[in-house]
């Protein structure tokens, strides 16, 4: 039933399949329902734009080169820039959505 749980919160978008697995050893590990393990370990996933289109801003702004490849048409060195913030959101944004993000604000969407 717990399984169940963490899979309704990973189908949900609630919870990435990265971060189910520390929910699932935390209620392997008896720290209650996988709910209150997310909750108690701060591992939602982010859904606050701003907050991701703040940390985007600030990847950007960090490297500039990668922007000009991305925009040289290296949409593979986006992942440079989707990597610094999954970093900075520990790993609590949704990466595609980052990644579609990213694209937009280097006119790659």
């Amino acid at each position: 039933a717990q399984v169940a749980a963490v899979v309704k919160l990973v189908d949900d978008g609630k919870l990435s399949n990265k971060l189910a697995r520390q929910v699932v050893e935390g209620v392997l590990a008896g720290e209650g329902e996988p709910e209150q393990v997310m909750a108690d370990r701060g591992l939602a996933m982010v859904r606050d734009d701003s907050l991701i289109q703040a940390a985007i801003n600030e990847a950007l702004e960090a490297h500039p080169g990668i922007v000009e490849k991305i925009r040289g048409g290296k949409v593979a060195a986006a992942g440079a820039i989707v990597g610094a913030v999954m970093k900075a959101t520990k790993g609590q944004a949704d990466a595609a959505q980052v990644r579609e993000l990213v694209m937009a604000a280097c006119g790659q969407a």
